[in-house]
């Protein structure tokens, strides 16, 4: 069945013809492949490394004197900020995002955590953290494959084995 479009576009010219059977399109870019998996993983809620600049002018107003950012990780709303002091997660609620809680977790209070790798056909790597002596994960993020799970890994490591 091949639906035919009558309309004109704006500058008067016709819509191109449908494809016949068989007839193959030219190969995407794969900038645009990159891109769109870049969607795709925020969308499921992967989180990418945050510009070291940017998290010190939004957050600096949460650090103690002494305290320093180390790196940080956001999701599509939320964030969460490795320090040299304590873990801090900052989570956008609400349909705006204007209401915002901000968890601190002192890394002492960590007892244990784990990263499960990105395979090949998942497309985000985890890290677990377990409070305490919680039995189930307090935190679960996600990150896509443009984090290095390892080094976030040895950021926590770092503070935790003290």
């Amino acid at each position: 069945m091949v639906i035919i479009n009558l309309f004109k576009l704006k500058s008067g010219a016709q819509r191109p013809l449908p494809k016949k059977r068989g007839e193959t399109e030219k190969p995407k870019e794969k900038g645009n492949d990159k891109l769109i998996m870049g969607l795709f993983s925020s969308l499921l809620g992967n989180a990418g490394v945050v510009d070291l600049e940017k998290l010190i002018s939004e957050y600096n107003m949460l650090l103690v004197e002494g305290e320093e950012i180390e790196i940080g990780f956001k999701l599509i709303r939320d964030t969460f900020i490795f320090t040299n002091k304590r873990l801090l997660l900052v989570d956008k609620q609400g349909i705006t995002g204007k209401k915002t809680e901000y968890l601190s977790v002192s890394y002492k209070s960590i007892s244990r955590f784990s990263i499960e790798t990105a395979g090949t056909l998942d497309l985000d790597a985890e890290l677990k953290i377990w409070i305490s002596s919680e039995f189930k994960p307090s935190i679960i993020k996600k990150f896509n494959k443009s984090v290095n799970v390892y080094d976030v890994q040895k950021v926590l490591a770092q503070h935790v084995l003290k």
